[in-house]
């Protein structure tokens, strides 16, 4: 599985591309072909064990796809999914989504907080 995963972060969809850019930089950090179980989830946020899917026509009404989620869910991990259309109109209403998801997973914490202000002088006014 392993073996798979790292063969599919190197031959990403234009649409995991395209959201990946945008999501890469934030911390804590998602992962991208992440194997769990007997599954290899798109993109991850293992702290808020949150599962992001893109999916194309081939998940249309695909009983698969129900297993898997059942199989996420059960052990922990919440699954969204948006099509792959969603992502190439606007990735960044997509990534926008996926933000709003972890920072709820994570109890309000958005993923990137703002930096800690501790050290900083007070300026005397």
């Amino acid at each position: 599985m392993t073996r798979n995963a790292r063969a599919l972060r190197n031959d990403p969809t234009l649409p995991e591309y395209k959201l990946w850019q945008i999501l890469a930089p934030y911390r804590p950090r998602y992962t991208r072909q992440l194997v769990i179980g007997p599954y290899i989830a798109d993109i991850a946020h293992r702290i808020a064990r949150l599962v992001i899917e893109l999916d194309g026509e081939q998940h249309l009404d695909n009983a698969d796809d129900l297993l898997r989620t059942r199989y996420l869910e059960a052990q922990g991990w919440a699954v969204v999914r948006f099509w792959n259309h969603e992502v190439l109109e606007d990735p960044y209403a997509v990534a926008e989504a996926v933000l709003d998801h972890t920072a709820h997973r994570l109890g309000g914490t958005h993923p990137r907080p703002l930096p800690s202000r501790e050290g900083s002088r007070r300026r005397k006014e």
